[in-house]
């Protein structure tokens, strides 16, 4: 049985399309440990659309917090303390994707961030990137982080236009293990992330 942590070098760099290409290429369950803000479209419900096999189970946030910002700030409006010992990895016999929110630094409470999360979960981080300015910079500094703290990783996968100079730089420097692309698409649907099924199945 395999558990991944879905993270990414910061917001909207595609760790949702991430998680459903996995989630679909591996069978694996999925869940998502704290969802912040848009909750009748949540990265569950999203995930669950693009997914065709009929193994997965989509498991129930731990919390589910009303507003689109930092959870932290989120659980204080709806009058919430998020404690990561409330967040248990759901019981199956399934591969399990877990799906963060933004980014490794991002603050869950006064003291805690998701890389804390990860460390109490004990389980393999992946790490997506998509090249724009300044990417090598949060990309490196996120896999530094990573390596820190002592979480286990699997590698990383590239999201959107390819950057050899940038990604070569990136594998080089970090010796991180370099698991795949995810191309630009103009619509996500159930076929696009099926076609990649094969790319990400072999883990």
């Amino acid at each position: 049985m395999k558990n991944y942590f879905i993270t990414g070098i910061g917001t909207d760099v595609g760790k949702t399309v991430a998680s459903a290409i996995l989630t679909e290429a591996l069978e694996a369950d999925y869940w998502k440990p704290v969802q912040a803000g848009d909750l009748e479209n949540s990265d569950t419900i999203k995930v669950q659309r693009l997914v065709s096999n009929t193994k997965t189970v989509f498991h129930k946030e731990a919390y589910q917090l009303t507003q689109p910002m930092s959870p932290h700030a989120a659980a204080k409006i709806d009058k919430i303390d998020i404690d990561l010992n409330q967040i248990q990895i759901p019981k199956t016999t399934n591969n399990l994707i877990i799906e963060g929110a933004g980014g490794l630094m991002v603050p869950l409470n006064n003291s805690q961030l998701i890389i804390d999360l990860i460390k109490k979960l004990d389980v393999e981080t992946i790490l997506v990137s998509q090249n724009y300015l300044g990417s090598i910079n949060h990309t490196l500094l996120s896999i530094e982080a990573i390596k820190q703290k002592g979480l286990k990783i699997k590698g990383i996968i590239f999201n959107g236009d390819e950057n050899k100079e940038t990604e070569e730089y990136i594998l080089n420097y970090t010796g991180i293990n370099y698991l795949g692309r995810i191309n630009n698409h103009s619509n996500i649907s159930k076929d696009v992330v099926l076609s990649y099924k094969n790319n990400f199945n072999s883990f």
